[in-house]
């Protein structure tokens, strides 16, 4: 990602979805507003994780739960 304000990035983030809805319309399933919005921020040059697992941590014991994010900001 290039070293840009935290604003920026967000002012970008928040660009590329709208570009991602201006595009595709409403209706289609999440799954694809995601992959579009992740192609979006990479042609930005904001790199993104996508589907990243994320355990529970639970009095010190890992649980894994299967949850997800669905998009990760990478830090800088």
């Amino acid at each position: 990602m290039k070293d840009l304000p935290e604003n920026r990035i967000t002012d970008a983030v928040i660009g590329a979805a709208i570009e991602v809805h201006k595009t595709l319309g409403t209706g289609l399933l999440e799954g694809a507003y995601e992959s579009c919005l992740v192609h979006e921020l990479s042609l930005r040059q904001i790199e993104v994780a996508q589907q990243v697992e994320m355990p529970i941590l639970y009095k010190g014991y890992e649980v894994n739960t299967g949850y997800r994010l669905i998009s990760w900001l990478r830090s800088r």
